[in-house]
């Protein structure tokens, strides 16, 4: 698979409702500040960092939320060790994956790879990413040896790459767990429902001319192009469905929608069950697959694919119904939330991550990200 070429698991048809989200209730195929730049939408977020920084007299201390974990998961930790700090019988909840690290010269990256997928009982397709990165950056469906090559020889050298299970439960989901020290239980504060892009052929229009005419989809129509720059001039057949981009990401053009209204106490326990399973996990977000909506409140059919930290946020603010006011409402509650749970868990004796460690983090990560091969 070469960086451009879509899998045929990108072109497969969207069969169910999982695969399709509702119309906003207004009709809106996307909130008016959903792509604004970053520092628009966060400069208010920063503001508030700053105010609860000289509150605490600790402009870091959210990153002691989550005192088992590098920088308590703001940034520079990777997703490996994440998910090795399940422990005990949720383990099964986690979809399969493996580690490696890029050699030096490329040379021997797919063997090492290939041992390390029958180490963990894995076989092709499965996802291949990045340890370090946010936002869906470098991941990739590798369906082959050939793919799986093509990816790593893009890879930095010396870097480290997951190799998860491919799950194919068509809903996708992120589960916000929110846990005060001492409280004996936590809460979901968030749920959002993710949707792949997707566009209808007619049996006229070619690929790029569905995507630029989509109401959504052609205002960021530079998120797909290059994906799938050699198929832009064909022509989809009169209701076939072509999947634009692998990564449930809105910053790669997915949907999401607020998800709240799928919390039951049997979801709820389920999450607590697995967020105890992890020691002094206290704040962060389950990035999951699952069969359907039916099971997901009954806690059932879905696999955990990420566990994210303090870096993480309560992505249903990017669900087009959501004003502008509830989405910086939503952020606040969870920053407060994390300033909180980072205070007591300093009462406890444990340290937040100094200013000069978390910015070498940052420096890393975003260099990392940079260096990625392109996502699907």
């Amino acid at each position: 698979m070469t960086p451009d070429a879509p899998t045929s698991g990108l072109a497969a048809p969207l069969a169910s409702s999982l695969a399709s989200p509702a119309r906003a209730r207004g009709g809106r195929a996307a909130s008016f500040f959903e792509f604004w730049p970053g520092w628009m939408f966060y400069t208010p977020i920063v503001v508030q960092w700053l105010g609860l920084g000289l509150r605490y007299g600790d402009m870091t201390l959210p990153t002691a939320a989550n005192p088992g974990i590098v920088s308590g998961g703001l940034c520079g930790e990777t997703k490996t060790s994440m998910l090795d700090l399940v422990e005990g019988p949720a383990r099964a909840s986690i979809a399969p994956y493996a580690a490696m690290t890029t050699s030096p010269t490329g040379a021997g990256d797919l063997a090492a790879a290939e041992a390390a997928m029958a180490r963990g009982g894995l076989g092709y397709p499965l996802v291949v990413k990045p340890d370090i990165g946010c936002n869906g950056t470098g991941v990739r469906l590798a369906e082959n040896a050939a793919a799986l090559d093509a990816y790593l020889a893009a890879f930095p050298r010396g870097e480290g790459v997951v190799l998860q299970e491919f799950v194919p439960l068509e809903g996708e989901a992120g589960i916000f767990y929110i846990r005060d020290p001492g409280s004996e239980t936590g809460r979901i504060s968030s749920v959002t429902l993710k949707f792949a892009p997707h566009v209808t052929g007619d049996g006229r229009a070619t690929l790029r001319q569905l995507i630029l005419a989509d109401t959504r989809f052609g205002r960021i129509a530079s998120m797909f192009l290059p994906r799938l720059a050699a198929r832009l001039d064909e022509v989809p057949a009169a209701g076939e469905a072509v999947r634009l981009v692998f990564v449930g990401n809105h910053c790669k053009g997915s949907i999401f929608r607020d998800g709240a209204a799928e919390v039951t106490p049997a979801l709820a326990a389920c999450f607590e069950r697995i967020a105890r399973a992890m020691p002094e996990f206290h704040f962060g977000r389950f990035d999951i697959r699952f069969g359907s909506l039916a099971a997901l409140r009954r806690g059932e059919d879905f696999r955990i694919i990420e566990i994210n930290g303090v870096g993480s946020e309560a992505t249903h603010v990017w669900d087009p119904d959501t004003s502008l006011w509830e989405a910086w409402r939503a952020q606040f509650h969870h920053y407060r939330a994390a300033w909180r749970i980072g205070a007591a868990n300093r009462a406890r004796g444990h340290r937040s991550t100094g200013l000069r460690a978390l910015a070498a983090l940052w420096r890393r990560q975003k260099r990392l990200m940079a260096a990625y091969p392109l996502n699907d």
